[in-house]
């Protein structure tokens, strides 16, 4: 691999391009807007307000449909979830697992599972 593609790679990592450009992605596809420009760019200035603590991030998905995604997790209503589920549960999402500061001893309860989702 040429340096210059090397350095390439680094840089869209560091800023994390790829992630983003998925997320714009799943996002168009599951709300599939009339002006999908005019989306992109009302979701763009909705992640630059959460940045600044002045709006919240654009979700795709609600609370009622993690409260459903927690509830087929745990299957015996026991009220919470492994920390292996979650990650599985994060990365089903396609979102990323490596923050993820939970032991494997931990439980997970929908209270949890929300705010960190």
């Amino acid at each position: 691999m040429a340096a210059g593609e090397r350095e390439g790679r680094e840089y869209l990592q560091r800023h994390r391009i790829p992630q983003l450009l998925h997320r714009l992605g799943e996002l168009l596809l599951y709300h599939r807007p009339e002006r999908p420009r005019e989306f992109l760019i009302q979701v763009l200035e909705r992640v630059k307000a959460g940045k600044r603590a002045e709006g919240e991030y654009p979700y795709l998905m609600d609370e009622d449909n993690l409260a459903a995604m927690f509830s087929l997790l745990d299957v015996v209503g026991q009220g919470h979830i492994t920390a292996a589920q979650y990650r599985e549960a994060l990365k089903t999402l396609g979102l990323s697992t490596e923050d993820v500061q939970f032991g494997d001893d931990v439980n997970i309860t929908l209270d949890v599972f929300k705010k960190e989702v």
